[in-house]
């Protein structure tokens, strides 16, 4: 299927509106790349501001700077989901590629379907090698754990590194990090790097490797983890049971941890708790979790999504949405997926949808007034028909 016929489609870039969303889905540097596959750029008003990027800095690559692109694109390039009204707004048939939220923002979805929008969600990328560099989640989880070790090492009353001083000898702080995805791995890093001793636990086995060439100690817990990851690499949700023996068994480093920085997520389902307010009791006083499964409710259970709260003497940030906090390269880094998502689906200038290619279909929620993505079906809870 290929569309739209019109001469050469407009690539619309809006400002974005949610809170706290700085980033930007397109940055002056690839606008050529896009103009060169025969479509037009047309960039809304100040949208690149936030993240660094200047109206003048898009024109001189090439792009049209409008003050509303919703209603005139035939491609619409988002970071976040677009709003009720936004999804109005939007070009009835034209395609959409962003974060969706797909599994707990049905409202929007549904308004994407009935509007006709061919939408893509960028969390639903298949793990598979050839759309590695159209993996947008694990460009904001790097991101999102090279800042979760920052903001630790602001909040600690510790240092991180060993410091031989006249005045005595400093012990390094000892930092915990649950889940070595891509988010955990990036953490371990950039908490090695500053002098931290690091220890880190994954119910892959196989990741213990990667952990330990950044100079960190795996924490084997000694639990059957055999079926730990699905087939397309994510992770999947465990039981009860296994849960409760994982916090027992890690209640040990936690006690001894200056920081722990939890990264576990289970696509559309709330994160796993993996730390109890008895584990939390038990921990050093002054001692910081940073929780980046913030947005799903958390892996520790005093977390409170958006905020920083002190329980029994330890701090929980719960901040989320890190990657905008770094908008420059979050936006640099997200633009990118979403451009080589785009040039895959490009073919001389129109949109062309391989539904047999999984690197097509895995992503895409919506298409011709129907939610089209069975385990988005099955979240939202929604009959297939919209329209």
């Amino acid at each position: 299927m290929t569309y739209p016929h019109s001469e050469r489609p407009i690539v619309g870039v809006p400002l974005e509106t949610a809170s706290n969303e700085r980033r930007v889905a397109l940055v002056p540097e690839i606008v050529a790349k896009l103009t060169t596959l025969g479509v037009d750029v047309l960039v809304q008003a100040g949208a690149g501001a936030a993240a660094g990027f200047s109206d003048s800095s898009y024109v001189e690559k090439g792009a049209r700077l409008e003050q509303a692109v919703l209603g005139v694109a035939d491609i619409l390039l988002k970071v976040q989901p677009p709003t009720g009204d936004e999804a109005t707004q939007m070009k009835e048939g034209s395609v959409l590629i962003g974060l969706l939220q797909p599994y707990t923002n049905g409202e929007g979805i549904k308004a994407l379907a009935a509007r006709r929008v061919t939408a893509f969600s960028m969390e639903l990328m298949p793990r598979i090698t050839r759309a590695q560099p159209m993996d947008a989640l694990s460009a904001m989880s790097t991101i999102a754990g090279y800042k979760a070790v920052l903001i630790a090492a602001a909040r600690l009353p510790k240092f991180f590194p060993l410091l031989m001083t006249a005045a005595g000898t400093v012990t390094p702080a000892r930092v915990f990090v649950i889940g070595a995805g891509v988010a955990g791995l990036q953490a371990i890093g950039t908490a090695r790097r500053l002098g931290a001793t690091v220890e880190a636990y994954d119910t892959r086995p196989a990741v213990k490797e990667q952990v330990e060439s950044l100079g960190a100690k795996f924490a084997a817990l000694g639990l059957d983890t055999r079926e730990a990851e699905d087939k397309s690499g994510y992770a999947k949700a465990q039981s009860e049971e296994f849960y409760k023996k994982q916090q027992e068994m890690m209640s040990k480093w936690l006690a001894t941890s200056d920081v722990v920085i939890t990264t576990a997520l289970v696509p559309g389902q709330r994160a796993p708790v993996l730390i109890t307010e008895e584990m939390v009791k038990g921990m050093r006083p002054g001692s910081v979790i940073v929780d980046l499964a913030a947005e799903q409710a958390g892996n520790c259970a005093l977390t409170e999504p958006g905020r920083e709260v002190i329980k029994h003497g330890v701090l929980i940030v719960g901040t989320t949405n890190l990657p905008s906090t770094l908008p420059y390269h979050a936006s640099q880094m997200y633009a990118r997926t979403v451009t080589n998502f785009l040039s895959h689906l490009l073919k001389e200038g129109r949109i062309h949808l391989d539904l047999d290619d999984e690197l097509t279909r895995g992503p895409l929620v919506t298409h011709q007034g129907r939610i089209v993505h069975p385990a988005v079906q099955g979240a939202l809870g929604a009959g297939v028909e919209v329209s």
